[in-house]
């Protein structure tokens, strides 16, 4: 992996530079506060084409429809809308079908018929959770439907008027599915990531903090502040060129 280390206000500009450089075709987003700083700067720079294919990681399950908390509402607010991507170019799992599972299942094929995404963007949860692949998700897995485990439903609360409104359930990219990218780029900013953070960098990847699985694949950067990387032991605390 390399390792970009940079301030907080410094990620937007330098996974925007990732991304410019690399001119995705297809870009894969997650949601969160750690991306949003890019998405605004890849808005600032209009660094992303109309013809750009967008992914989403993953989407509740069981919001009505219209509700602006799902995933994909959030994606068009905060990039598709801004920079004229239209609604054809933002894909999801359809998590309004009847059939869940069978929804998980076409998006998974969506995405292997591509080869995987050209870029990925994730973040980290504080369990080590990425996508919604919660601790004890096999490597192997795939899209799916997940149940969200409490930690994440408490992390996620803000976001609603309160824990019990947050949805149990989401259709996620699997692990397996996320490492079909091409280039995986992980944001983390703030002390509480930092152990997370280091239990996917440090040691031996395990099913306990699912974001290890980065280790297993040949193109990853992550971009970090100090707070983040504080109580990792086996990475220099200084910038590597991507």
């Amino acid at each position: 992996m390399d390792v970009v280390v940079t301030t907080p206000s410094g990620v937007g500009s330098i996974v925007a530079d990732l991304v410019t450089a690399l001119s995705p075709s297809t870009l894969g987003v997650a949601t969160g506060v750690s991306p949003q700083p890019v998405y605004a700067e890849l808005v600032r720079r209009s660094s992303i084409t109309p013809d750009t294919r967008l992914f989403l990681l993953d989407d509740y399950v069981g919001l009505p429809v219209g509700d602006d908390h799902r995933y994909r509402a959030t994606i068009e607010r905060q990039l598709a809308g801004p920079l004229g991507i239209p609604a054809r170019n933002l894909l999801g799992p359809n998590v309004d079908d009847v059939d869940l599972d069978d929804a998980a299942h076409e998006y998974e094929q969506v995405i292997r018929s591509i080869g995987g995404v050209d870029l990925q963007i994730c973040g980290l949860g504080r369990n080590g959770h990425l996508g919604f692949n919660e601790p004890g998700s096999s490597f192997d897995s795939t899209t799916r439907v997940v149940e969200l485990s409490a930690a994440t439903r408490a992390d996620n609360a803000r976001y609603f008027s309160g824990v019990d409104s947050v949805p149990r359930r989401a259709i996620s990219q699997g692990l397996a599915t996320i490492l079909l990218a091409s280039c995986i780029v992980l944001v983390v900013v703030g002390e509480s990531k930092a152990s997370a953070l280091a239990a996917c960098l440090d040691g031996r990847p395990t099913t306990r903090f699912p974001a290890s699985i980065l280790q297993h694949h040949p193109r990853v950067v992550v971009v970090a502040d100090r707070a983040a990387l504080s109580m990792s032991t086996h990475l220099p605390h200084q910038g590597i060129t991507a």
